[in-house]
């Protein structure tokens, strides 16, 4: 296979990287340069056609194009609080590239800075303490799940090369949605797993997570555990309030809405996911990539059932904002087309400052033992980008 470094993808100097959007997935891949135009209207009602978000949109969208930009993409994150300002921009060029070429980073193969802390939020005896606050939340008939996140904020001895980072992570997870979205003095970069809404035409697809379980060395055992995932009533319970309330939001939208009734498999590097791929076509030929991933944020694989239940529980047991971490990232064009993942297995970095994100949903089985461990698994999918064990 033939290889690219991420320099020739984006052409110009080695600061190129570091001030662009870049996204990789097995539908669009590209990087972008320059800024057009800046976006920071919050989401909150980003699901209606005619709501400030979208008509803030298509007002950026107008002037991109009365300036030459050919079919513009806004391109981003939005928090997992959709009521946050965004962090969105239309780029003056998009470079696009073939995704079976495989990606290296500058001096991605190098050694990245020594770490010279690691703190967790919270500690592990808190967050069992919230896990098993969250069990007996679901126990009393008004919340079914709630998803509780901590985070790991790492310390490096000298300024993280984020664009050796971004190497590191594509080559770790080749086959996830990798992206890169430029910060003020740092960036959000990561390789999920999980898709939240592709569309092309009016046709969408999404492939929401939930429920999981941890890949083995040995290929008999890593099979055994994902048999063993797929027969989990725990799990398999935990997927089916994601898939119902996914169902419902986007029936009303939809026309030819295809849900399977049973959940298939797929895997990252290190962990066994219950997946169900959703498939349908857009009732309205107005409806856009973000308009219908406004409508699914948070879903409750990332939030809870009901969502403003859990939302709520939230706020009130996790000691820290989330931020971009839970939200989504990607891009929409001015035709509607797009696409949108999760921002989960990711981390933003500013400077030697390193800030890791990991979440397990919470149901009436859930123990605060196995969320811990859970928890743990996922942030090792950036941990091994970091070269720790």
């Amino acid at each position: 296979m033939d290889s690219l470094s991420l320099r020739q993808i984006i052409p110009g100097d080695a600061d190129a990287f570091a001030a662009g959007f870049f996204f990789m997935s097995p539908f669009r891949s590209f990087a972008t340069r320059g800024c057009f135009s800046r976006m920071t209207t919050c989401a909150a009602d980003g699901y209606q056609q005619d709501g400030v978000f979208q008509r803030e949109l298509r007002s950026h969208f107008n002037r991109a194009r009365k300036a030459g930009i050919e079919r513009p993409r806004m391109v981003g994150a939005i928090p997992f609080d959709a009521g946050q300002p965004a962090v969105l921009f239309i780029p003056q060029t998009c470079y696009s590239f073939d995704r079976s070429v495989r990606l290296q980073g500058p001096r991605a193969g190098g050694p990245l800075p020594q770490v010279t802390s690691r703190i967790q939020r919270p500690l592990e005896p808190e967050f069992k303490r919230m896990v098993a606050q969250a069990v007996e939340a679901t126990g009393q008939g008004r919340l079914s799940k709630v998803v509780l996140s901590r985070l790991l904020e790492i310390t490096t001895g000298e300024p993280v090369d984020i664009a050796a980072l971004m190497g590191r992570i594509i080559s770790q997870n080749p086959s996830g949605y990798n992206f890169h979205v430029p910060l003020a003095g740092g960036a959000l970069l990561g390789a999920s797993p999980e898709l939240l809404l592709r569309k092309n035409g009016r046709r969408f697809y999404s492939m929401p997570l939930a429920g999981s379980a941890r890949r083995d060395a040995c290929p008999e055992r890593d099979a055994a555990n994902g048999r063993q995932l797929q027969a989990s009533l725990k799990d398999r319970y935990e997927h089916q309030l994601v898939i119902d309330q996914m169902r419902r939001v986007l029936a009303p939208r939809s026309v030819d809405l295809q849900v399977p009734t049973t959940p298939g498999l797929v895997n990252t590097p290190t962990l066994w996911h219950l997946a169900t791929a959703i498939e349908g076509v857009a009732a309205d030929s107005h409806e856009n990539a973000l308009s219908l991933a406004c409508l699914l944020h948070p879903t409750p694989a990332l939030c809870g059932a009901p969502t403003d239940h859990a939302r709520r529980l939230i706020r009130t047991l996790e000691p820290f904002d989330r931020g971009l971490f839970g939200g989504m990232v990607g891009w929409c064009d001015d035709q509607g087309d797009g696409e949108w993942v999760v921002t989960i297995r990711c981390g933003e970095v500013t400077g030697n400052q390193v800030r890791l994100f990991a979440g397990a949903g919470i149901v009436p089985d859930s123990t605060p033992e196995s969320e811990w461990r859970e928890t743990g698994v996922k942030l090792n999918t950036m941990l091994h980008a970091f070269g720790l064990e």
